[in-house]
């Protein structure tokens, strides 16, 4: 009979576990060949799923194994219950579906301590049979199972080992002055025939448009949006083809990697020469962040404005948003204009015109007859106001005339009332007294009632 000797890591002391020939299979055993690829650099090497799936079928026939399912899971095993399938084939043996295990090595179980010591739970409480691979088989056995620990131990540390290696090496790279990561737009990595390193060069097509970029905020003010809309005439994108975004935009204006420096780690405060051509000079690079920084930054939240809920945009049917802006006057006072427009959050270039809140409301009032209200809510809107009005007329002015009895009122009337001379809150609440949805199409608003819904 073989053995098959190993160290116990307690001791440092040899252990022989007896290894007979490959065991035949219990009567009764129900097998689930599990199949597993990970995208891990050591494991590109191992056996692909289907060639794991042909090889252990192939050697289930041979011993006679009944194998009930076949399961392929593209997963790394480094984490503990990261894998669906995995944790999906653990409950199912729990549930008595599966007894058995057929697997390509004991590494494609487990590679972390929580999955490996779920196996030998199962084992232990009589619900896993056997874990059989194509070169050894693991029962609920002391010294099968101290083995099986061993070898799924082993991958474990091969894992830590790794990513202390890898880590080492991008450190080691990053101070050469090749940052270990994806270079941004205006750079390529390309490889040398006969060289070990690849190295960093400027992008012909994009670099250039980058650089005119910087140039355009720094020397002819261009803001984001304007940019966005140079980058699409010039037909800049990325890699990928697709269009960039505002805030990739804002992204390289403020990337310093353009200027032959980066941070490595990113946070530490670590600054490394990089090996690479510098797109930019210095004093471009500082003036444009001077020029972002001297923007105003517009707090969240500060201003409130009373129809940025009832309306959607014809063009492109997102929401419509407000803005003000003042104006100076010639006898040196100011007037404020509140504007209405389309959030651009489904098409950037909607063309959807902006329309003045006086003028919005004009078209309000002329429109209040068709608008659909909700009688239930205008009536306990107008109580609450009489009931406001009676006790200041009461117990404030001391002479309130009349019944205590909510006159009847004309609902639209009350609308016309609130749209001009009613609060931001006042008229909000109106709003959601309607039942009509309201759209902004060319500058002019147009009512469309919303159906309820079907039964």
């Amino acid at each position: 009979m073989a053995t098959a000797t190993t160290k116990s890591p307690a001791r440092n002391m040899l252990i022989s576990i007896p290894q007979g020939d490959t065991p035949k299979p219990k009567i009764g055993l129900r097998y689930c060949l599990y199949a597993r690829k990970s995208s891990e650099d050591d494991e590109r090497q191992a056996l692909s799923i289907e060639s794991q799936i042909n090889e252990m079928t192939a050697m289930g026939k041979r011993d006679g194994i009944e194998i009930v399912e076949i399961r392929r899971e593209s997963h790394s095993a480094k984490a503990s219950s990261a894998r669906p399938v995995y944790n999906q084939l653990l409950k199912d043996i729990r549930e008595g579906e599966f007894n058995a295990i057929l697997t390509w090595a004991p590494d494609r179980l487990s590679r972390n301590a929580g999955d490996l010591g779920t196996l030998v739970d199962l084992m232990d409480q009589g619900l896993l049979h056997e874990i059989r691979t194509h070169g050894q088989t693991f029962t609920n056995n002391p010294n099968e199972k101290f083995l099986l620990m061993i070898l799924c131990s082993q991958a474990k540390l091969e894992n830590d080992h790794r990513g202390i290696n890898i880590k080492r090496g991008m450190k080691t790279r990053a101070e050469m002055g090749y940052r270990p990561t994806m270079s941004p737009l205006g750079y390529l990595t390309t490889r040398d025939i006969g060289t070990q390193w690849s190295r960093v060069v400027m992008d012909p097509m994009r670099g250039p448009r980058i650089k005119e970029m910087y140039e355009l905020v720094a020397y002819k003010g261009f803001s984001g949006r304007k940019l966005y809309a140079w980058m699409k005439e010039v037909g800049f994108a990325t890699r990928k083809g697709n269009t960039v975004t505002l805030s990739m935009i804002y992204r390289m204006l403020r990337n310093p990697f353009y200027l032959g420096t980066y941070e490595f780690p990113a946070g530490s405060g670590k600054w490394i020469k990089g090996d690479y051509e510098p797109l930019i000079e210095k004093q471009l690079f500082d003036e444009v962040q001077r020029l972002l920084d001297a923007t105003p930054k517009k707090p969240w939240g500060t201003k409130d404005f009373a129809f940025t809920r009832l309306m959607t945009c014809g063009a492109c049917g997102a929401g419509v948003t407000a803005e003000e802006k003042n104006k100076i006057l010639k006898d040196g006072s100011i007037k404020r204009y509140v504007y209405y427009r389309c959030t651009h959050t489904k098409d950037i270039d909607c063309p959807e015109p902006s329309i003045r809140e006086d003028r919005l409301i004009e078209q309000m009032l002329n429109m209040i007859e068709d608008l659909t209200l909700e009688t239930e809510a205008i009536k306990k809107k107008l109580a609450e106001e009489f009931e406001r009005h009676w006790k200041f007329m009461n117990g404030v002015l001391g002479h309130a005339e009349g019944e205590k009895e909510l006159p009847r009122v004309d609902k639209r009337k009350y609308a016309r009332y609130l749209l001009t001379e009613g609060t931001t809150e006042e008229k909000r609440a109106l709003l959601a007294c309607l039942k009509s949805k309201i759209i902004l199409k060319d500058g002019t608003l147009k009512i469309e009632d919303q159906k309820p819904p079907k039964k």
